[in-house]
């Protein structure tokens, strides 16, 4: 790909929250855009980190015993084995950098649980 990516013109392509897409990879990571809106739900990532930058909007990102909370052009990485629970009150944009390995919920299979597969799909 030899164009550059606007972050915020992606993001307003968006038609579903929490349905992650893959903008491209990096090495063993996929860089994801994602609409958010309510909570998704505790869950973990046992073997991966998970990066959250705020593109529009607010973030919290709740954890066992803590709260981050993200404006645009903020970021937060969640460490391996965290459990988190990322929560929008409002629509919010965020960008992601995952390793290709990582599931969508984590240790959960819920309804709204991507698979790589559709996240590959194209905006």
């Amino acid at each position: 790909m030899n164009t550059a990516i606007n972050l915020k013109k992606k993001a307003a392509k968006l038609k579903e929250t929490w349905s992650p897409r893959v903008l491209g990879e990096i090495d063993d990571s996929y860089a994801k855009i994602a609409k958010l809106k309510g909570s998704l739900a505790w869950h973990k990532h046992d073997n991966e980190d998970e990066l959250f930058l705020v593109i529009d909007g607010h973030l919290k990102i709740e954890l066992e015993d803590d709260c981050i909370e993200l404006g645009p052009g903020e970021m937060y990485i969640v460490p391996k084995g965290v459990m988190h629970n990322p929560i929008a009150e409002e629509e919010c944009s965020v960008f992601l950098i995952e390793r290709k390995s990582t599931q969508h919920t984590g240790d959960l299979d819920l309804e709204r649980t991507k698979s790589i597969e559709e996240q590959l799909k194209p905006i």
